[in-house]
């Protein structure tokens, strides 16, 4: 498979077919627990393990499962994954692990995961596969991140605040303020802005996307426009 294909697929899972802000799915855990960038990034990698690890295994038996019951056998194999990671976390991250919660496991019906499996590892090849995971799981967690830092700037004043627990005693000193006499802003922390946070993100790719279409399309028209003058 050329590099290209890989590229293209990266680009997919980054940006241009992003599962939160394209697909729009795997909402309620990207808007429950992104009141923190620790805790967007924490359940990020947790999904983004689970997704790489169910595609790669799913294109691996994709020949020998019967399409009566691939759903079925696709969701156990997530459900095992998700077991695995959650077991992982309480065991290495577990004050990490008490904050997220029920969101753990249930990555189990994250439609992002299952979706993938259904529409692309039950496909592919192995190596694609594997690729079309890590890069929709990063551009899940990326999201995640991005929409965590956000809020907890804007509702607490700080950013990175206990990133010891998930990187260890050592990162204490990460954690960044805007001041002590920041008040912050407690709609930001809350469900409503999650959803106007997210809602910030959208219209941002958006803006961005429409601006580089625009440039596409002027391109080749000044090309053309010069190559007269050039003769």
């Amino acid at each position: 498979m050329s590099n290209e294909s890989y590229g293209r697929l990266i680009k997919d899972g980054l940006w241009s077919n992003n599962q939160a802000l394209v697909a729009l799915l795997g909402l309620c855990p990207l808007l429950a627990v992104t009141n923190s960038a620790v805790n967007g990034i924490g359940l990020g990698l947790a999904t983004a393990a689970v997704l790489t690890l169910s595609n790669a295994t799913v294109s691996l038996i994709r020949n020998w499962v019967r399409p009566e019951v691939r759903l079925p056998v696709f969701v156990i194999v997530i459900a095992s994954f998700v077991t695995a990671v959650e077991l992982s976390m309480n065991a290495w991250f577990h004050e990490l692990y008490k904050i997220l919660g029920i969101f753990i496991p249930l990555i189990v019906t994250n439609c992002a995961i299952i979706g993938r499996a259904e529409a692309f590892a039950s496909k592919n090849t192995l190596g694609r596969s594997i690729v079309d995971g890590l890069a929709m799981g990063i551009g899940f967690t990326l999201v995640l991140a991005t929409l965590g830092s956000l809020r907890e700037l804007v509702g607490q004043g700080t950013l990175f605040d206990q990133a010891d627990l998930m990187f260890g005693p050592a990162a204490a000193g990460l954690t960044m303020s805007v001041g002590a006499g920041y008040k912050g802003m407690l709609l930001a922390i809350l469900p409503p802005g999650a959803f106007l946070g997210l809602g910030f993100l959208i219209a941002l790719k958006n803006v961005i996307d429409q601006r580089q279409a625009a440039a596409a399309e002027k391109a080749p028209a000044t090309e053309a426009t010069a190559q007269p003058s050039a003769g």
